[in-house]
């Protein structure tokens, strides 16, 4: 009874110690998510160091053992290469293209992404498509691409992310060692504060070991599947050009033509002129009704008059007593 009684009243203590220790190793894995400036070696021996300094709290009486330990992570024996590629090819029939292209995609185990399709003002067909193929069928489904029609464009790249892969994998391990921790600390702490940051730490903990396993989940989809961007154009067709001279018919066909041709600028420059003829016609309409007979005339010229009364109008004389003029005498 002794025993225990002074294990209790010593309990806090080793408690107190492993969340000091807890909060140092959670401390150098937060340091290795953000920085991530330090090679895997040294975060394998920092979290090392870490644990044997929590496992010389844990020997003390009431200690629950040794507890889970970080390793540092296994080299990686094979590279991780991340392949995309894009490739411009000009073929007769798109739609039948783009077929085979999806066939060959689906054969090699890989899918079809993004798809676009577009055609131009003379009618043409252009489409572009993305495929995702496996590494291992990369330059088999390249090379079956670029067998379809006319090589026009091709442009390759390839991106080793081993130390990327090899970085993420060590700092999960070392992550999952922090929270496994956290959790052991958790289910050892007797007061509420202790709990209360614990908690806080475990759910930090929990986030960026999340975030860690979705960057090596894009890691490994990138490398296992090459992407290739694939553009689809057709052919341009070239119209036959006509060697025969031109005979009577065509003659009488361009005649024809241009006659038509003419009486159609006929027909539409008599539309353009019928407006200003019509309001033409009613101005003069209106002065010959209305204007002009209300206008006031002009009185005859009165005869002259004497004190008998007004002369006799002057006649003409009759040809026969019209006295000859010499010129007329001549």
């Amino acid at each position: 009874m002794r025993t225990r009684r002074s294990v209790r009243r010593l309990a806090p203590a080793p408690v107190a110690l492993l969340l000091a220790a807890g909060l140092a190793l959670t401390g150098c894995g937060g340091g290795d998510d953000s920085g991530g400036s330090g090679s895997a070696a040294d975060r394998g021996a920092a979290a090392s160091r870490a644990d044997d300094k929590a496992g010389s709290a844990e020997a003390a009486p009431g200690g629950a053992g040794s507890g889970a330990r970080a390793t540092a992570p296994p080299k990686a024996t094979a590279s991780h290469i991340i392949r995309t590629a894009s490739l411009t090819v000009q073929v007769k029939d798109v739609p039948k293209a783009l077929e085979q292209a999806r066939t060959g995609t689906e054969n090699a185990g890989g899918y079809v992404g993004n798809e676009t399709t577009t055609r131009d003002a003379e009618g043409r067909e252009r489409t572009r498509v993305v495929l995702r193929v496996p590494v291992e069928k990369y330059d088999e489904v390249l090379a079956e691409l670029e067998g379809t029609g006319k090589l026009l464009d091709r442009s390759a790249k390839a991106e080793d992310v081993t130390d990327q892969v090899v970085d993420v994998k060590s700092r999960i391990t070392s992550q999952r060692a922090s929270v496994a921790r956290i959790r052991e600390l958790m289910d050892r702490a007797g007061k509420l504060s202790d709990v209360v940051t614990l908690e806080g730490e475990l759910s930090t903990r929990q986030a960026d070991l999340e975030a860690l396993l979705a960057r090596q989940e894009s890691l490994k989809d990138r490398t296992s599947l090459a992407t290739i961007t694939l553009s689809l154009s057709e052919t341009p067709v070239k119209k036959e050009a006509k060697d025969d001279d031109p005979g009577f018919v065509d003659a009488l066909a361009g005649g024809w033509n241009a006659f038509v041709t003419m009486l159609r600028w006929l027909a539409v420059a008599f539309g353009a002129v019928l407006p200003f003829a019509a309001v033409a016609a009613l101005i003069v309409l209106l002065w010959m009704r209305v204007v002009r007979p209300r206008l006031p005339r002009r009185p005859a010229p009165a005869p002259a008059t004497t004190a008998l009364g007004p002369l006799p109008t002057a006649r003409p004389a009759p040809e026969a007593t019209r006295p000859r003029t010499p010129d007329e005498q001549a």
